[in-house]
């Protein structure tokens, strides 16, 4: 796949900076370029191939391949991939085929994932499974994924300042917003990311879910009873599209920071992620669950 760069204009109301993504991939033993120069085989390392979820709206994958297009001006020897789960091209599968076909025998896959839940424990490694049998010779690692990670609290917490906010104010409610998961104890865990990005900060938070409660109104009265007088939504997203829209329909009348998104902050993660999972795979450690 390839790209060309955008100016980061206002994307249903989340300024991306992202890139626009025009699909190019023709074959599984071809190589997957998503915009980024990739060596043969390289010198640097196992490649990196980002796992993201994959969506409908074309500003998820736009901003997916600006947040791999930063992984890679962090890692310019190394061959640096971008492949979805479902819904858009390439797949895992392809990626990993390319991969091989260019000469690696080593691979990190990370997932561009903010929970551990189905998709991190049980999809990801699935796929993962199945290309270990199809690859033999193929070593591979699966990667944490992202969050929660105290740098991307702290790009959160710049996501809000970028939109006019004050880390003094006390008169300000932000709401944390998050997917939402079938798992309590994954929301259970979510539901502390409130408290981190206040640190330090005059904020009062509340954390609230797009797919389960509380929801986003739920937690704006909430904050509104507690005596804010402005509220503000952080959305604990990295890209935006259907449930980020969803949430500003939801509560039209606050203000909103963007996703988390292209970020440095987010890139520098995903760097440190595959650090961590070159270390395992040096020890010996294969395919593993995040």
């Amino acid at each position: 796949m390839s790209y060309r760069g955008s100016t980061g204009r206002s994307l249903g109301g989340f300024r991306t900076g992202a890139v626009e993504v025009r699909a190019a991939y023709e074959s599984p033993s071809a190589t997957v370029d998503f915009g980024i120069r990739c060596r043969a085989v390289s010198t640097d390392g196992p490649a990196l191939i980002a796992v993201a979820h994959g969506s409908r709206d074309p500003r998820s994958a736009a901003t997916m391949s600006a947040v791999v297009s930063g992984v890679a001006q962090r890692k310019p020897g190394l061959d640096v991939r971008l492949a979805f789960l479902d819904l858009n091209t390439p797949s895992v599968e392809q990626v990993v085929d390319a991969v091989v076909a260019q000469g690696h025998r080593e691979a990190v896959v990370v997932p561009l994932l903010l929970g551990s839940a189905f998709h991190a424990r049980v999809d990801l490694p699935g796929l993962l499974a199945a290309v270990r049998a199809r690859h033999p010779r193929l070593r591979v690692r699966q990667a944490e994924v992202l969050g929660p990670d105290p740098l991307l609290v702290t790009a959160l917490r710049e996501r809000v300042l970028a939109a006019g906010f004050e880390l003094g104010d006390d008169t300000l409610g932000v709401a944390v917003a998050a997917v939402g998961s079938s798992s309590s104890e994954a929301n259970r865990r979510t539901g502390g990311l409130g408290r981190l990005l206040a640190a330090g900060t005059g904020w009062r938070t509340e954390t609230c879910f797009a797919t389960t409660e509380p929801s986003l109104p739920q937690a704006v009265s909430s904050l509104r009873e507690r005596g804010c007088a402005r509220v503000v939504v952080a959305p604990w997203f990295l890209a935006p599209g259907l449930l980020t829209d969803r949430l500003v329909t939801a509560a039209p009348d606050v203000a909103y920071a963007e996703p988390l998104g292209s970020h440095r902050l987010v890139a520098e993660v995903v760097a440190r992620r595959y650090a961590s999972a070159v270390r395992e795979l040096r020890r010996g450690i294969d395919i593993a669950v995040a």
